[in-house]
């Protein structure tokens, strides 16, 4: 399996600080560091067999999503040596309508 590196777009970082500011006012900053963590390393782990999820191209060229934890899911690109995490999405939020 070919390893890429994991990129995030400054999109995707804003929807991670979202979801932690979300989850802390809802619960506490703990449960929301360990979900924020949980996701970044579900992430990480596309570095091999990135070519998960699936396919999208009705909505963008090579687009991937994958869901997370029944809460999250996970807009991804993969390049020849990269992944690019484009968004993050949570809380059944119409992730089709921000990627189009």
């Amino acid at each position: 399996m070919k390893r890429r590196v994991v990129r995030y777009s400054s999109r995707s970082e804003t929807d991670a600080a979202w979801i932690y500011r979300t989850i802390a006012a809802a619960s506490s900053r703990d449960i929301a560091i360990d979900y924020v963590q949980r996701i970044l390393d579900f992430c990480e782990r596309l570095e091999y067999g990135a070519e998960r999820g699936q396919l999208r191209d009705d909505i963008r060229r090579g687009l991937r999503v994958i869901g997370f934890e029944r809460r999250a899911t996970v807009a991804f690109v993969v390049e020849p040596e990269r992944v690019v995490i484009l968004r993050i999405f949570y809380g059944g939020r119409d992730w089709e309508g921000d990627m189009r």
